[in-house]
Parts: C-alpha cells; sequence; structure tokens
C-alpha cells in the first residue's frame, strides 16, 4: 500500500499541474520529460551496460528529423502517430547499423567512436535540405491522436474553466510517453536482459562464462537506447515546434551525460531527476536573471555571466561534487536518505500509554520438569 501511494499521488499532482501553471513552466516541464526520455535511454546504454557514448545527440536528431519528413511535406505526409512510431524505429535501425561496432568496441574507444556521429550528423543535416531543411530547420507538424490536435497552439479546448492550449495537451502526451518509458525500462532491468547486461558492467569474462552472448547484448543494449532517444527527439520536436541542427550538437550530448552522472548511472529514476534538474535548470535561472547575483539577463550587452553559462558551471560543479561525495547520484543519495529515516522512525520509543498502570507480573506455576517441586505419585 505505501508503495502504490507513493506511485498515485505524483501521478496525480502532474496531472493536476496544467490547471494551475502558466505556459512557461509548462514549457520547461514538456523539455524535461523529453530529456528524461532520452536520458534514460543513456543510462541503460552507460550506466547499465557500462558503454560510453557521446553521440546521443545524434539519434535524438534522427527521431526528430525522422518524425518531421515522416509526417511533413516534402515527404510522405503520414499520420502522425505512425510518423512517430516509424521514426522511433529510424533511430533503432541508425543503432543497429552502428551497433556492430559497438559490439566490439568498448570503454574510451567506443566514446571515441560515437562522438564521430555526431560531427557526421551535423554534416547531413546542413547538406540534405529535402529532408532536414538545411542551416534554417524544417517546421514541425503537430501531432494529433483521434481528431484532436495536440500542438494547434488554439483556445478552443477548455477544461474546467481553463483553457486547454499548446502546452497544456502536450503536457499529457508527454507524460503518458515518459510513463511508458519509465515502466518498460524498469521492466527491462529486472528482467534477464537487465540481469544480463549488469553481467557485463562488471566483467564482460564472467558474463561469457555464464553463457552471456556478449556482443548480442551489447549490441541489443545501443538498439534500445537508440529507439529511447528517437522517442526523446519526436517529443523535442513537439516542443520546439521546429527543428534546426544546431541544437543536436556536441553540447547536448555533453548534456545527457551530465544527467545520467546528477542523477545515478543505471537508475531509471535517477535518469529522470539529473535529466529535470540539467534541463530546467538554465530555463529556471534565464527567467530570474534580473533578481540574481552575478547573472545578466539573457542577450545583455554588458558581457555578464549570462544564465546558460551560470547553469554549466552549476551542474558542472555539482558533477564534481557527486563524483566526490556520493557517487551513486541522487538516486543513492534519495535511498540513503529514506533507510536512515526508516531506522530512526523504528528506533523511536513507543509513545506512553495514559491508561492504568502496568499489570502485576504474573509467575507461572511450576511444571512436572522442575527437578525442586516434588511430584505426587498417582495410585489406581
Amino acid at each position: 500500500m505505501p508503495r502504490l501511494t507513493a506511485a498515485v499521488v505524483p501521478l496525480l499532482v502532474l496531472c493536476a499541474l496544467p490547471f494551475y501553471l502558466e505556459s512557461y513552466w509548462l514549457r520547461i516541464g514538456l523539455f524535461s520529460m523529453a530529456a528524461a526520455i532520452g536520458a534514460i535511454g543513456l543510462s541503460l546504454l552507460s550506466g547499465t551496460a557500462g558503454q560510453l557514448s557521446m553521440g546521443h545527440a545524434f539519434f535524438l536528431a534522427v527521431g526528430a528529423y525522422g518524425y518531421v519528413w515522416f509526417s511533413g511535406d516534402p515527404g510522405p505526409g503520414l499520420p502522425p502517430v505512425v510518423a512517430m512510431v516509424l521514426a522511433v524505429l529510424l533511430a533503432g535501425a541508425a543503432g543497429g547499423l552502428f551497433s556492430p561496432v559497438a559490439g566490439r568496441v568498448k570503454g574510451m574507444y567506443l566514446g571515441i567512436a560515437t562522438l564521430a556521429l555526431v560531427f557526421i550528423g551535423h554534416h547531413l543535416m546542413l547538406t540534405l535540405d529535402g529532408v532536414t531543411g538545411g542551416f534554417n530547420g524544417r517546421s514541425v507538424e503537430p501531432m494529433e491522436i483521434g481528431g484532436l490536435v495536440l500542438d494547434s497552439g488554439r483556445d478552443d479546448l477548455v477544461v474546467l474553466g481553463v483553457p486547454f492550449g499548446a502546452e497544456e495537451r502536450l503536457w499529457y502526451f508527454g507524460l503518458v510517453l515518459l510513463a511508458f518509458t519509465w515502466f518498460t525500462a524498469r521492466g527491462l532491468l529486472r528482467g534477464r536482459p537487465g540481469r544480463a547486461l549488469a553481467a557485463l558492467r562488471d566483467s564482460e569474462t564472467a558474463a561469457s562464462v555464464m553463457g552471456v552472448p556478449v556482443a548480442r547484448h551489447r549490441s541489443s543494449a545501443f538498439v534500445v537506447s537508440s529507439m529511447y532517444a528517437g522517442l526523446a527527439g519526436v517529443l523535442i520536436a513537439l516542443s520546439f515546434r521546429r527543428v534546426v541542427p544546431d541544437h543536436f550538437g556536441l553540447v547536448l550530448s555533453i548534456d545527457y551525460l551530465a544527467m545520467i552522472v546528477i542523477g545515478g548511472l543505471g537508475s531509471v529514476g535517477g535518469a529522470v531527476a539529473g535529466a529535470f534538474f540539467v534541463t530546467a535548470l538554465p530555463l529556471v535561472m534565464a527567467k530570474y536573471a534580473d533578481q540574481l547575483p552575478l547573472v545578466a539577463a539573457p542577450g545583455s550587452p554588458d558581457g555578464s555571466l549570462g544564465p546558460t553559462e551560470a547553469s554549466r558551471y552549476l551542474y558542472g560543479a555539482a558533477i564534481v561534487v557527486i563524483l566526490l561525495w556520493a557517487p551513486d547520484g541522487l538516486h543513492g543519495l534519495a535511498r540513503r536518505l529514506r533507510s536512515r529515516l526508516r531506522s530512526r522512525l523504528r528506533r523511536e520509543p513507543p509513545a506512553p500509554s495514559h491508561g492504568p498502570g502496568p499489570a502485576e507480573p504474573v509467575t507461572p506455576a511450576p511444571t512436572t520438569t522442575d527437578p525442586s517441586v516434588p511430584v505426587k505419585e498417582h495410585t489406581p
């Protein structure tokens, strides 16, 4: 029952937020949800399987541009839901094409190999004008489900007196995608594939001795991570309403590495927490830049420290602190706090009773096994 309450209460709070928050905060939440989906995929790859990837931005771009092309013109002009599914499959196919490299290379060498994907992808996004729109990018077709346009930008839908525009509609769509990603990732980690990936991370030799096909599982982890990244790319495209090549650069890949390190490697909840921290921090600082010391508003000509740079310094410092004092990230820190709280609750003495005093102790009657007590003989 406590676990069910812990899962239902946050879900109800998240469902109620569009009725109370402004569009700016809902937009921050959408960006954070998209980042959380991609961070979960990278956490499965780097945290659980132990494969370093610095090319996550490439698979995000494949998902975003895949959705734009499948649903738009030029392009097949497919229904948005079908375009989303095909974009996720396209990202998985891109990961599958790279999986032979991931199955044979590991460590720093795999990180350098995935880093090449970012530069190759950026070159393709600039040169394939018919698909990507070139330097200026392409506008994004709105998501439509059952005749309801989720990104219409109109206020023709009113729920409980609250007009539901683009952000409110996309909020629930992003929440559904995040919940789907959360439960599928946790199911994967708790099943045999998750145990096999953890064994690969700890020792490939021991895993192969136990019968785990090393190359196949390493490749599968890359494909699954790429599909999660593709789904995150679709939500990013819907949230921004326009995709441009410069958004999917090396800085974005580094941000995702920071998310999983801050949240805790190999943890689904930690990846979500790290994604919200890294994504929301610069946007919140940009809103309150005029009230923060040493931070200038965006576009200030005085050369002061902007909110984006200040936020990068902050979560860079957070990475250093976590690596030194909390290597398991926010997830491990929360777990230790919960265990300490439970131990303190168990150690607390019971509350004093205001009823009658304690009863006198009752002396048990002697039994026949006591040698000091004579046993009366029974005569027939």
